[in-house]
């Protein structure tokens, strides 16, 4: 029998009940509080996780848990035979959030994809220097460069047009700062003369709508339900900002979370034994490193920064950090699993007299301080911070120098370090897109100097000019061995000292399903559900 509307209206009514009855809450341990909502202004795995990851979506996507790219906000696209020229068609009916704060007028079209890239591109747009941190990762991936015009060519229609080809670019669509905002709503706030907004209020077209945040505390989320996927299985969704690694651990025990992100390693074992809790783990594209701020004095000199690779005992580090067998040892900027990755590199012994000799010849004096920059609490690329700094600052005791040790919350610490404040910093990078390039442009180009995203200050024309051919080149041979030339001068100035390359970790009560690890460490929760 064909249902009536009668039916049919009550089978929806009854759908609608037995949806909102199953709905459960989702609480997640989290490391860090983000650093905003405008993800465009910020670098962090933490911001992405709490906004780029929940408010917003992009035209491509990965596919859950791998650097495969799937379509997103965009169905389809087209590349021309020269490879600078992508036209994406948007996918139809894409609704943007409604708040308190903004009602939506239409659906998503090309002026919202054109308003995105170019407030960032373009120095005269209204919304341009309307971004207090400007826009890092657009700026560090050499965007401003790359992309000669974003165009409209119909409602359902932009156009890239491209200086030059460029391998990545659709994965680098996929990164947070490729995020789509509402233009409308930009307008909006632009007229009334509020545009820090869209840092607090954001509005996107992703799968969870912003309700509160409390820094240092809690952000609370509701599902979308206007989504174009579907409503999200998890509602509320709850980021329990949780610094402390054993406190994570205890909430997830309790049941007070059910996903805690990024347990110690040392945990690992524990964990596994416990029969409500499950450990979700793959090889990251990940590295930890301490970077050497090459614009200070004696650090300029690449006598001292060796002095300091000799001094510091890399294997005592990484064993005491991270364990046996959840960390490789750090030999270059990215893993092995990465194209192009110099396997020919290797880590010298720690040599003390050496490193004396050569600070010696540098005239660095006996007793010199070095201001050491670690974060509270610790993540992926450093499980214990506090201990991290401790052991080079005794390494470094044995060659005459002395480490000043600043410790302070992430968010602040990348704001101090952007400023150039640091001598060293333990920092480390998540890789974003699966390609190579993420890692070197971001963090050691002579753009990213400039910025500040490149925390040792480090700026070679050599260097550079291998990492932009790379990019460009779209032969995977051919861009491995430009990788691999770059690395050996990256080796030789020595702007880092690479640390790790560790595993991600994620635990979770064995209620929920539907999560996807990433080796990207993006977490995000769509989903994601509570049994």
């Amino acid at each position: 029998m064909k249902r009536t509307p009668l039916r049919m209206a009550i089978g929806a009514a009854l759908l609608g009940l037995t949806a909102l009855a199953s709905a459960k809450p989702l609480v997640v341990c989290t490391e860090a509080s983000p650093e905003g909502f405008d993800i465009v202004q910020y670098t962090a795995a933490t911001t992405a996780d709490a906004a780029s990851e929940t408010v917003f979506n992009r035209l491509v996507d990965f596919t859950p848990g791998s650097t495969d790219i799937e379509p997103g906000l965009a169905e389809r696209w087209d590349i021309s035979e020269d490879g600078k020229t992508y036209t994406f068609h948007l996918r139809q009916g894409v609704k943007f959030q409604t708040t308190d704060y903004f009602k939506p007028t239409r659906t998503l079209t090309a002026d919202d994809v054109v308003w995105s890239f170019q407030r960032q591109l373009d120095p005269k747009h209204p919304w341009h220097e309307k971004s207090p941190m400007g826009y890092p990762y657009f700026e560090a991936m050499g965007f401003k460069d790359l992309l000669k015009n974003v165009s409209k060519v119909d409602d359902a229609t932009v156009a890239f047009e491209l200086n030059h080809p460029e391998a990545p670019f659709l994965r680098d669509l996929a990164m947070g700062f490729s995020s789509i905002y509402s233009a409308e709503y930009a307008d909006q706030l632009l007229k009334a003369g509020k545009t820090g907004d869209l840092n607090t209020k954001p509005v996107g077209t992703g799968p969870f709508i912003l309700t509160r945040y409390n820094k240092d505390a809690q952000i609370r989320y509701k599902a979308n339900p206007g989504y174009y996927k579907g409503k999200p299985p998890a509602d509320p969704l709850v980021f329990a900002i949780t610094v402390d690694s054993n406190v994570r651990l205890q909430k997830l025990k309790a049941n007070e979370c059910q996903v805690a992100v990024y347990p110690k390693p040392d945990d690992i074992k524990a964990l596994k034994a416990d029969p409500n809790v499950r450990v979700d783990e793959l090889e990251a594209l990940v590295v930890s490193y301490l970077a050497m701020n090459t614009s200070h004095k004696y650090l300029s000199d690449v006598r001292v920064r060796e002095a300091i690779s000799l001094a510091l005992d890399k294997n005592n580090l990484v064993k005491t950090l991270f364990g046996e067998g959840n960390a490789t040892i750090g030999t270059g900027p990215y893993p092995s699993t990465l194209l192009g990755f110099n396997s020919k590199i290797t880590n010298p012994a720690p040599d003390l007299d050496k490193a004396r000799a050569l600070l010696k010849e540098a005239g660095v004096p006996e007793g010199t301080t070095l201001t050491v920059f670690t974060r509270n609490g610790g993540g992926v690329t450093n499980p214990n911070p506090a201990l991290s700094a401790q052991l080079l600052q005794a390494d470094l005791a044995k060659v005459g120098l002395k480490a000043d040790i600043r410790i302070m919350e992430w968010g602040e610490m990348v704001k101090r370090a952007k400023m150039g404040e640091h001598d060293l910093v333990f920092y480390g990078w998540a890789g974003d897109n699966g390609d190579p390039d993420n890692f070197v442009t971001p963090n050691l180009s002579c753009d990213a100097a400039k910025s500040g995203e490149n925390a040792a200050r480090w700026c070679s024309a050599a260097f550079d000019k291998l990492i932009v051919q790379a990019r460009a080149e779209t032969e995977p041979a051919k861009r491995a061995a430009l990788y691999e030339q770059a690395q050996e001068i990256f080796h030789k100035d020595q702007p880092w000292i690479s640390l790790a390359y560790p595993k991600l970790f994620v635990a979770l009560r064995n209620s929920v399903e539907g999560f996807h690890i990433s080796p990207m460490t993006n977490n995000n929760f769509a989903t994601t559900q509570v049994k």
